[in-house]
């Protein structure tokens, strides 16, 4: 399996965790893997060069920063 295969399922397994602690109300651990995993997406999408990918998942990454750092602060 080549390096950005790994990535990609990283970033899915990351995502997929932090949904379900989101979904449990568990914050800020939901929101901060789901963030980790639009950055894993993120970097998987700039190796494969797939310019929607980066889009939405620098998108979704800003957003969720944004959200966190607002909370927490």
């Amino acid at each position: 399996m080549d390096l950005a295969t790994r990535i990609k399922w990283l970033a899915t397994g990351i995502t997929l965790v932090g949904a379900v602690f989101a979904s449990l109300n568990f914050y800020p651990l939901g929101p901060a893997l789901l963030n980790a995993g639009s950055l894993t997406f993120l970097i998987w999408a700039i190796m494969i060069r797939d310019r929607a990918m980066i889009t939405v998942n620098l998108g979704i990454t800003l957003i969720y920063t944004a959200g966190l750092l607002i909370k927490l602060l």
